[in-house]
């Protein structure tokens, strides 16, 4: 297992730290750019069936989204063996959460739907994700002792897609396939490529027109071809969870088509991160409670999506508009205090009757969350007597 994170890449707490360490805005700022893109993609779903705007939108965030999440995590995480401390947060911020919220999942299925289905090996809707982070967390230390890390996770992604018995077990199938993109944060950081080649400052006027005009040529690409996409099924293929038999792709190179989606994702990845601000703002400070804005927006879009609000007959020219908007404003508004407060016995579960040493279970001063988020907790800090040594770089 490996929960921590790379501290002194940029992922230092806000303004001066502890330890005199400037914190990076453009990490935060991208996570938050995430969490509001993860939102818009679960809510303009609906849409996609009537709407080739709405379809190209949506193949466009979910080319790259989730993968550029998972370089982010990834290069906040680190492959040294870890401590007590850091296999307790595995504990703490995976599967504590990770249960309740399949309880709270199951629950309200039954109370709506009438039905429920019990099971922690099936993760509901977005929950697959922190599955996939404890796995990553898992095989990061193995894959390190590898010579082509990078090469062997690309490998294993496109093999499963062959498996037809790997499938959303665990999550399983999507972990696997987008473990490449985790290998590639952390190969980033464990390289120092960011600080090698001072990208974190240096940001040409031409690499920023570049990378906007990626977004554009494969956003035109998504709009314009949008019922050759709809008969293949692009947007399944996008998700990552079904093998390559199941989403028709029989012939012996349907591997082919992963492999142009992994290359896609990685060029846009690189490219959303060209154009994220470098500079604090006054939204920055919200990148760092993503976990909050993941858990919670599947609560908030449900209504909508099971009514058919998000899904008309005839979409007018203000209902796309309309939907990105309400993305940003759920997005931004559950990563703010007040929710942040009532949510955080859920979210940031601190089970001390769980461990032999009730003390595994304290909230630290400074930690990472899950994502890879470095942030000070907003509990009144322990007394110094109680602290461990461990210096907390933990995720």
């Amino acid at each position: 297992m490996s929960g921590s994170a790379a501290a002194p890449i940029g992922a230092t707490p806000a303004g001066t730290g502890a330890r005199g360490k400037r914190r990076e805005p453009l990490w935060d700022n991208a996570r938050l750019a995430c969490i509001v893109l993860v939102v818009l993609g679960h809510a303009v779903q609906r849409l996609t069936y009537d709407s080739d705007i709405a379809l190209g939108l949506y193949l466009l965030v979910y080319t790259f989204h989730m993968p550029a999440f998972a370089v982010i995590s990834g290069y906040f995480s680190k492959s040294d063996s870890p401590s007590r401390t850091q296999m307790a947060r595995v504990l703490t911020d995976i599967v504590a959460p990770y249960v309740i919220f399949e309880a709270l999942w199951t629950l309200t299925k039954w109370l709506v739907e009438g039905r429920a289905n019990p099971n922690l090996t099936q993760p509901s809707w977005t929950l697959w994700f922190l599955l996939a982070l404890g796995i990553f967390r898992l095989v990061l230390p193995y894959l390190a002792l590898l010579k082509w890390p990078l090469l062997w996770t690309v490998v294993i992604s496109l093999t499963v897609g062959y498996l037809p018995n790997i499938d959303s077990t665990l999550s399983l199938d999507r972990t696997l396939g987008l473990l490449p993109f985790f290998t590639l944060g952390w190969w980033l950081a464990h390289h120092r490529i960011v600080h090698r080649f001072d990208l974190l400052r240096r940001r040409r006027w031409w690499v920023r027109a570049i990378a906007l005009g990626m977004f554009a040529v494969v956003g035109f690409f998504a709009w314009f071809f949008a019922d050759a996409w709809r008969d293949m099924n692009l947007r399944d293929w996008l998700q990552y969870d079904e093998s390559y038999a199941d989403l028709g792709g029989t012939e012996w190179w349907a591997g082919g088509v992963r492999l142009a989606l992994l290359a896609i994702a990685f060029v846009l990845s690189i490219a959303f991160l060209a154009l994220i601000p470098r500079g604090q703002h006054r939204w920055t400070h919200l990148g760092q409670y993503t976990m909050y804005v993941y858990l919670l927006h599947s609560f908030v879009l449900y209504p909508f999506r099971e009514n058919g609000f998000l899904r008309t007959a005839e979409p007018t020219w203000l209902a796309l508009p309309s939907v990105v908007v309400l993305s940003v404003v759920v997005a931004l508004a559950l990563a703010t205090r007040p929710v942040r407060r009532v949510f955080r016995p859920l979210v940031e579960p601190r089970p001390r009757w769980l461990f032999a040493d009730p003390g595994l279970a304290d909230r630290e001063g400074r930690r990472n969350d899950p994502t890879g988020s470095r942030r000070d907790a907003e509990a009144p800090p322990r007394p110094a007597a109680h602290r461990h040594a461990d210096p907390r770089q933990n995720g």
